[in-house]
């Protein structure tokens, strides 16, 4: 049994997909480049991971994701030109992403599903336990919901995953867990995983939305873990198999998340999140939602 209970310290945010539901602004530039207001989406993620803690961060890239790394690099360029400017405001924008965490990076190759790209980690991680953060979900900084996760973590050991009740309708598009109840509200026990079943076989309404704290044990199940839906390997088979066994690395945990996430994986709701958030910003927000209220009123 691998029983981690090293301090967290290590992020891996999978980053190689293609994009496709944003062709043609995905056509040469990464997806998680697209601005979300005026940060691009991916950023949101590494300020979570470096907000909850975890300091070190591993990007999963592919081929055209050079972007990705000229963003959370110095550039000295700009840089130097916005301190002649006497411009500190926006030097401090663009050093902000780069004095974020320690970032490194590792190309996944043949792009063999989610959990092969967790599995291109192993070097990198050993045998600590490590969070995967998925770029599409930008969870709100004002629900903390990784901190929670790596709490309980450190608690009972294992692995963590993030859950939240969706339309029964709506589980077909989600990974489902089947679970029991703890001692504590927010938290259940998982007895077991299936990747987008139909509805009337789901065990649940609890849908596995991207956030994982990982036993380092996953890292061999994967290893042996055969192609399964879509022909990709899923984390989700991988963890189906630590749920049912806890000699292998410990119990599997959800956290039951209730607060405010945005999926920028969807266009639809890719713009509702920027317009979500614009509203809500001290600087944007009050014009923004004066223009907003009076556009909705022409419209109707």
């Amino acid at each position: 049994m691998t029983q981690s209970h090293h301090k967290i310290s290590k992020a891996v945010i999978p980053a190689a997909g293609l994009g496709t539901r944003f062709l043609p602004a995905t056509k040469a530039t990464p997806k998680e480049m697209l601005p979300v207001v005026d940060k691009p989406a991916i950023q949101y993620v590494v300020e979570e991971a470096a907000s909850a803690g975890l300091s070190d961060v591993l990007m999963i890239t592919g081929r055209n994701k050079r972007p990705l790394e000229d963003h959370f690099d110095r550039n000295y360029e700009l840089e130097s030109a916005l301190t002649r400017k006497g411009d500190a405001e926006r030097l401090a924008k663009v050093q902000e992403s780069s004095d974020l965490a320690t970032m490194h990076y590792v190309r996944q190759g043949d792009p063999k599903g989610l959990g092969h790209a967790v599995l291109c980690a192993a070097p990198h991680v050993g045998q600590e336990p490590f969070a995967v953060l998925l770029g599409d979900d930008l969870i709100d900084p004002r629900d903390p919901l990784l901190a929670r996760m790596v709490e309980i973590q450190e608690q009972h050991g294992g692995s963590v995953i993030a859950l939240m009740e969706v339309d029964p309708a709506q589980i077909h598009l989600y990974g489902c867990a089947a679970v029991e109840p703890t001692q504590h509200g927010d938290v259940v026990k998982i007895t077991g995983l299936v990747e987008k079943p139909d509805a009337a076989e789901a065990p649940s309404n609890y849908a596995i939305i991207g956030r994982y704290v990982l036993d380092p044990a996953v890292f061999g199940i994967l290893r042996q873990t055969e192609p399964g839906r879509g022909g990709e390997i899923q984390l989700t088979d991988a963890l189906q198999k630590l749920a049912v066994d806890e000699t292998v690395g410990g119990p599997v945990h959800g956290v039951v998340f209730k607060g405010r996430r945005y999926d920028t994986g969807d266009r639809g709701d890719y713009l509702r999140a920027i317009v979500r958030l614009a509203c809500e910003r001290e600087d944007l927000g009050p014009e923004f939602r004066t223009w907003l209220r009076s556009y909705v009123t022409e419209e109707m």
